[in-house]
């Protein structure tokens, strides 16, 4: 993002600070390696948690004009999910409560890489949380890179009333809300709630893998997370295939990082 940043001749100030924020990570990274204590180490994998959403708040600073020519075709692709394939209809089948659960994931989507870490220290596996930060990071961070790219609304933005659930819950109302006063209006392509949603599952796949329940119930919430930012509008669901991708390519490179 610092290179970015100059790339694009954005303010000097703002040039500044994302010069400045790897520098300062490093240095306390480097200062808490060479001073570590258990209760430093724990805290710094803990708190590093919340870098997560500064590093996604920090690329509204790249937002530019959008390409509706990728949103026209996707929008179409997305028609033909929905309706033609029926999946808004599978998903509504039985009435409010697949959809109330599908919202209530999204709007939990960030808990899911504490809950993770959580769960590795109630298994006994804390020295594997490094293994899955590294996945967790490298996927993330590689998804968020990507979005100054391919500048697109998501696509309740884009075609207001459009294909929109039918079924209106209070978990929609919030993350609706937080849409329209916290998100970033960059882009979409590729899915941040996705690549995170994915690069917890991979990361508890590679660092317990024999563990099942545990990455297997992470990946299905993960594709539940994917299958919400399509049902409520999110995303594209191109976004989300994209993110599968950069957080699949992300966990292989980590698996062969680790292994050498």
């Amino acid at each position: 993002m610092a290179v970015l940043g100059v790339a694009r001749a954005l303010p000097a100030g703002q040039q500044a600070l994302l010069l400045a924020a790897p520098v300062v990570l490093g240095a306390f990274w480097v200062t808490e390696e060479a001073n570590t204590r258990a209760w430093s180490r724990i805290t710094r994998e803990w708190v590093s948690l919340g870098l997560l959403l500064c590093a996604y708040w920090t690329l509204q600073v790249f937002a530019s004009a959008y390409s509706w020519d990728w949103q026209r075709t996707w929008i179409g692709w997305d028609r033909w999910l929905l309706e033609g394939l029926g999946l808004k209809r599978v998903l509504e089948a039985t009435g409010q409560p697949v959809p109330f659960a599908l919202e209530f994931l999204y709007l939990l989507l960030y808990a899911i890489p504490p809950a993770s870490m959580g769960v590795l220290y109630l298994c006994g596996e804390r020295r594997k949380t490094r293994k899955y930060l590294l996945v967790l990071y490298l996927g993330t961070l590689t998804a968020y890179a990507l979005l100054p790219f391919i500048p697109v609304a998501s696509p309740r933005a884009a075609f207001p009333g459009l294909d929109v659930p039918t079924f209106h819950s209070w978990p929609r109302s919030v993350n609706l809300w937080l849409l329209d006063h916290l998100d970033i209006s960059t882009s979409v392509f590729p899915s941040g709630h996705v690549a995170v949603a994915f690069s917890s599952a991979f990361g508890l796949l590679s660092a317990v893998p024999g563990r099942p329940r545990v990455w297997v119930l992470a990946f299905v919430a993960a594709v539940l997370v994917y299958i919400a930012t399509i049902y409520g509008r999110y995303h594209y669901a191109v976004d989300g295939l994209a993110s599968i991708a950069i957080t699949t390519v992300a966990w292989r490179v980590a698996e062969k990082v680790g292994t050498e």
